[in-house]
């Protein structure tokens, strides 16, 4: 613990938390104080000036990050016949129907992205105490409730993430891993930052994205200047 404190304290002594950075200073810094000992992942926050409580001002949705996420997500489709089949062809890692209800019901959870077309949604439903708290539960703004199940797939292990406004309108995501280059990182996070402005609700007054940080896993927040990006 004291060896993580000493790590802390020389990561926070290269960071002015005063100032907010640009996309390419705030990338370096969080790649060079990331302490962990694993590749970490890293991550953005958006605070942002919205009442999600109003149905015009919620911010959800999903995309495809240029450079991937460096993750390879974990699907599960719920299809049958020759949809099932388009799924396991094109790469899912767990195809079935009430088969896998029973399992999840059963607390098996080793999935990241779960899929279906519309006609399994009444089945699907059944999972919403489980799925829905795990933000999990498929969702047509997110691409993850449709009958190309072969392009759901493909995207959900190609780099695709979900966002989501949560209750004090802020959304995190995850823009790649401490491995990367610099520009691969630059990229995904002008990718994504792109993606959030134009989500900008009509009815929002004032400023919309009121601060916006950087960090990768343990690692310190980095503020960011939205106007870098």
């Amino acid at each position: 613990m004291a060896k993580k404190s000493k790590q802390m304290r020389a990561a926070l002594e290269k960071i002015d938390s005063t100032k907010a950075y640009s996309v390419e200073e705030a990338v370096a810094l969080a790649q060079e104080t990331n302490f962990a000992k694993f590749d970490a992942t890293v991550e953005v926050a958006y605070n942002l000036n919205i009442d999600v409580r109003k149905a015009d001002q919620q911010i959800r949705g999903a995309m495809v990050l240029p450079n991937g996420t460096g993750k390879t997500s974990r699907v599960l489709v719920f299809a049958r016949g020759a949809k099932a089949e388009e799924a396991k062809a094109a790469g899912a890692d767990f195809v079935g129907e009430d088969d896998l209800v029973a399992k999840i019901n059963g607390g098996w959870l080793d999935f990241d992205v779960v899929i279906a077309t519309p006609d399994m949604m009444a089945l699907v439903g059944r999972l919403g105490r489980v799925l829905g708290p795990r933000n999990l539960m498929p969702n047509p703004k997110t691409g993850t409730v449709t009958m190309d199940v072969a392009k759901a797939v493909e995207e959900s292990k190609g780099g695709k993430i979900t966002y989501r406004a949560d209750k004090a309108g802020i959304v995190q995501a995850i823009i790649g891993k401490v491995s990367f280059n610099a520009e691969q990182l630059v990229g995904n996070f002008k990718a994504f930052h792109d993606t959030i402005v134009k989500a900008k609700p009509a009815t929002a007054k004032g400023t919309y994205i009121t601060s916006l940080t950087i960090t990768t896993t343990q690692g310190v927040g980095i503020k960011v200047d939205p106007n870098s990006l």
